[in-house]
């Protein structure tokens, strides 16, 4: 019999609270969903943005370097160094008849002067070395904006093989959920043939091994999905304590043209490749700097000062001057500079070589990969059909009493592998077309 509720108000709010706590759903996402958040709250794409902002504030100082510099100052000043507080007395405007005495000038009285200054300082020929340092700055910008696409590139390949990687360890738990079951089976059945003394007790012994293995494989199973959710909620940016979902799987398409155009584009678009160009052509222009240091600098001067023996503007004058410079000897610097930027521009240039032909294997290899796992796919039905089949006539012969209990088990392993080897084709091919598509610089979010 039911007992009854006394509803009182501690009993009331139990009862409301009980409720309303319901389990909380885990958030599904799918794979655009999941790469998105990936691009969003990645802490790779912190850094990548970190370094756009880096190589635009050199482009700001580069720019700077052109313009005008403007300085004000403040001196104060007591001496009665005689040279000195002749000058200072002059500036001030306060010379007398009385200050050309010979006592006067050898032993002058201690002076104060304040002078106030404006100065404006603008470069009007530097041989090249401003425009080479704002050219070699925009290349960085452009070098940094192509490694942030490079960055997207490679996260949403790896968003791709952790959602996957999802559906392949769920697919893996089918099968270790169909094997225990299939276990579950064999144990009865050798247990009933037992008691009919159609199968000796080591059979029974056995299926019951097989139950226990069946059982492992499911939790190992189960391991491996966890582990992939977690990866992840890595990428995503999300604590591990988060309770999230995967929805269906997908498929991405083929990218169109041939082999031959698929490498044709990449080593054109390719990101890596356009960010490795944008650095070639930035070290060209860091030679250019360097041999500027070795022409003729030629730069204008306007100063405004005023002079007096406190805060105040009395006393007022104007200098404007050009000046022109010219390194004659430096003791080789100059020469080891230009020396070392095209040493560093050949590098680049070696390295973005190399970049060339890995980025063109890559493409060529992950077309093939991509080839041969349309191919797998359809060997992998076709072999599934067939365990299939030859797990249910060994079944029907082992209750015979035709064949073995080790039969039955090597039958059902053979199935148990056509399942998981049609997963892990399914998931290969997923991957195969997410690393090709990576390989010619076309992956994106808008294509999963």
């Amino acid at each position: 019999m039911w007992k009854s509720i006394r509803h009182t108000p501690l009993a009331g709010l139990g009862l409301a609270a009980a409720l309303c706590v319901q389990p909380v759903a885990a958030e599904s996402l799918n794979l655009r969903q999941a790469a998105e958040a990936v691009l969003q709250q990645n802490p790779e794409i912190n850094l990548s943005r970190a370094r756009i902002e880096q190589a635009a504030s050199g482009l700001k100082q580069a720019d700077g370097a052109g313009l005008p510099r403007v300085n004000l100052s403040l001196t104060a000043t007591r001496t009665n160094d005689a040279l000195s507080a002749f000058g200072l007395k002059l500036g001030q405007e306060r010379i007398s008849a009385a200050d050309f005495a010979p006592a006067a000038l050898n032993d002058p009285k201690d002076i104060n002067n304040l002078n106030t200054r404006i100065e404006m300082q603008a470069p009007l020929y530097t041989g090249g070395q401003i425009q080479a340092r704002q050219a070699e700055a925009k290349a960085h910008v452009r070098a940094a904006q192509a490694g942030d696409e490079a960055a997207r590139q490679r996260l949403l390949l790896d968003a791709l093989r952790a959602y996957q990687s999802v559906h392949l360890a769920r697919a893996y738990r089918e099968v270790a959920a169909q094997s225990q079951k299939t276990a579950t089976e064999y144990v009865r059945v050798t247990e009933n043939l037992h008691k009919q003394g159609m199968a000796v007790k080591s059979d029974r012994l056995s299926a019951r091994v097989n139950l226990e293995d069946a059982g492992l494989r499911q939790r190992e199973a189960q391991r491996l999905e966890a582990n992939a959710l977690d990866q992840l909620k890595l990428l995503m940016g999300r604590p591990l304590g988060d309770s999230i979902d995967v929805a269906e799987e997908s498929l991405l398409k083929m990218p169109a043209g041939h082999l031959d155009d698929l490498r044709a584009q990449a080593l054109n678009l390719h990101p890596t490749l356009q960010a490795l160009r944008s650095q070639v052509e930035a070290a060209g222009e860091s030679v250019n700097a360097a041999r500027g240091a070795k022409k003729p600098q030629i730069s204008a001067l306007a100063r405004q000062d005023w002079n007096d023996k406190g805060l105040g503007l009395d006393a007022t004058s104007y200098t404007l001057a050009g000046v022109l410079t010219w390194n004659a000897f430096d003791g080789g610097f100059n020469d080891a500079a230009i020396d070392r930027a095209q040493a560093a521009r050949l590098e680049h240039t070696a390295r973005l070589r190399q970049a060339e032909d890995g980025i063109a294997f890559q493409v060529t290899d992950a077309y093939r990969r991509a080839e041969e796992a349309e191919a797998r796919i359809t060997a992998r039905e076709a072999a599934l059909q067939d365990a299939e089949e030859a797990q249910r006539l060994t079944q029907i012969r082992y209750q015979n009493g035709v064949t073995t209990l080790v039969d039955l088990f090597n039958a059902q392993a053979q199935l148990d592998k056509a399942r998981a080897g049609l997963a892990q084709a399914r998931y290969d091919r997923s991957l195969a077309r997410g690393e090709l598509l990576h390989a010619a610089g076309l992956l994106s979010p808008e294509l999963f």
